[in-house]
């Protein structure tokens, strides 16, 4: 900065100015010190200045090690926000969602000077891991998960399961399978949950789930055992994949899709308006979660209050692979 100074024929402060309010600085003086720091090729030293501001500009995110798509794409929904509200990220990923694993990477991202914690925690072990390995000193918020007195984020799975039910039943079908996901994500319970609910209000039978592991390998399995039950002529399967796979089980064994069973996913991948037929899916505003969960961790770190829920709703996309039910 001294160098940039005195090439610009400006005192220390001024260039500070200019790079921290340069509203404040005449131009043409603000033109010779950003000339001067282009010549020179100048870049902060993020080091020393967090030591003068007692602020990093970084905030740390946890998530658990997943190439899953909705998790995968929530992270980069909070990775864009972060970095378009001025912040650097730092990430700790864990491959197992044990109290150990979670302490140590919430300490090193804390050693690191971190001004508020974003966690990405869908799984109830990964979320009760984290119940004593949270920081009383920083701003945290939990996404897709709810902790004590914590401040959540999360897509209201609730609503969503309840849209494609009762689409299906708009359709004339007198009742809807579902192919749900792992037991302990709180994600495949919200789908449970508002699917149960919407056959109970409209007085139809609450078929027993088929357990998926996200897999389409798993949708497939699940596949196989509905087409030998000529009252499945609806499914609503928790995630696109294993929709993806109990489509094709239908089609092996000379179901069609919707005409004889119709088959909605979750999640909106990529892929499902480009399959045969294009699914019918619900799609989560990750990117609005991401943006939601950054500002109010921001407004934490300027003394927001913590400890309130936020719930984003879901989109239903209606496509091809869902009709009306022929009798």
């Amino acid at each position: 900065m001294g160098d940039v100074a005195r090439l610009a024929g400006v005192s220390h402060m001024t260039v500070s100015r200019v790079l921290n309010e340069p509203e404040s600085v005449r131009p043409e003086t603000r033109e010779r010190v950003l000339l001067a720091i282009e010549q020179l090729g100048y870049r902060r030293n993020s080091a020393a200045r967090s030591l003068v501001t007692r602020r990093s500009q970084t905030l740390g995110v946890v998530c658990f090690d997943t190439t899953l798509y909705g998790p995968a794409s929530m992270f980069n929904g909070i990775v864009h926000a972060t970095e378009e509200a001025g912040y650097a990220v730092s990430v700790a990923s864990l491959r197992r969602p044990t109290a150990d694993a979670a302490t140590q990477a919430v300490q090193r991202l804390v050693h690191q000077s971190v001004e508020g914690l974003v966690l990405i925690a869908p799984q109830a072990a990964e979320a009760m891991a984290f119940v004593r390995a949270l920081p009383t000193n920083i701003p945290v918020v939990a996404v897709e998960n709810a902790l004590p007195n914590v401040t959540s984020v999360s897509v209201d799975q609730v609503l969503g399961a309840r849209m494609v039910t009762e689409h299906l039943l708009s359709l004339g079908h007198e009742t809807v399978h579902h192919v749900r996901g792992p037991l302990d994500w709180s994600e495949a319970n919200g789908r449970v949950e508002g699917w149960a609910a919407a056959l109970e209000e409209h007085g139809r039978m609450v078929p027993r789930e088929l357990v998926g592991d996200w897999s389409a390998r798993s949708g497939y399995a699940a596949g196989q055992k509905l087409v030998r039950d000529p009252r499945a002529t609806a499914v609503f399967a928790a995630n696109d994949s294993m929709a993806l796979g109990v489509m094709r089980a239908l089609l092996d064994a000379g179901a069609r899709v919707p005409e004889d069973v119709s088959v909605v996913g979750f999640d909106d991948i990529p892929e499902a308006a480009f399959v045969t037929p294009p699914l019918t899916t619900v799609s989560q505003p990750f990117r609005e979660v991401g943006q939601r969960s950054i500002e109010i961790l921001l407004d934490e770190m300027e003394g927001g209050e913590a400890g309130a829920t936020s719930v984003i709703p879901p989109e239903l996309v209606v496509r091809d692979s869902t009709s009306h039910r022929r009798s």
